[in-house]
Formats: C-alpha cells, structure tokens, sequence
C-alpha cells in the first residue's frame, strides 16, 4: 500500500476517493523505564525510552490505517497525516489518518 503525505501521487490518476481512514494505539512503558526517563530528563540528552515507544505506536498505528484501507478496497492513502497526545504520565496516543483512494 502506497502511503504518501500529498494530495495527489505524481505520475497516477486517482479515480475515486474512498473515504477518511485512521488508525491509533495507546502505549505506555513499565515503570522501570518510566524511573530511567525521569532520571535522564533531570540531567538531559535524549529520552531513548520515549523515543522507541513513539517509534513503535507510530508503525502501529499505521499499520492500522492501512488495514482499514484494504478493507475499502484502496489503492493508495493520500494526504497522511499524524497525531500524538498524552494520555497520563508515560503513556502516549498515536493517530495515523489520511484519504484512502484507487488509482487508475
């Protein structure tokens, strides 16, 4: 499944828009790295626990999004798009939606 971030995919024809599709998870860590994270935002650098769990609810959710997509029959997602929020201490919401299209 082609995923892109623009409107229109250069060099095809899109032929019919299916409609908005998504797809989002919620994750949090063991605490165990929740302590290791608040130690290290005390004296700075990166949040490499934070950083891997955003990673991985990231292809999560666009594997999701990309389920829904084959369920309709698409060709293509079009005009992806992402968004995160907090959703307690340590846990973290990724929303991956765009317009799942057919080509020609």
């Amino acid at each position: 499944m082609l995923v892109v971030t623009s409107e229109k995919i250069e060099g095809r024809r899109i032929v019919e828009t299916l409609g908005l599709v998504k797809g989002n998870t919620v994750r949090a860590k063991w605490i165990g790295k929740d302590i290791l994270a608040a130690l290290k935002n005390i004296v700075g650098g990166e949040l490499r626990e934070y950083t891997e769990m955003l990673s991985e609810v990231r292809e999560e959710s666009i594997s999701r999004m990309i389920e829904e997509a084959e369920k309709l029959g698409a060709d293509a997602i079009i005009s992806a798009r992402f968004m995160t929020s907090q959703t307690m201490g340590g846990a973290a919401e990724l929303l991956a939606y765009g317009t799942a299209v057919k080509l020609e």
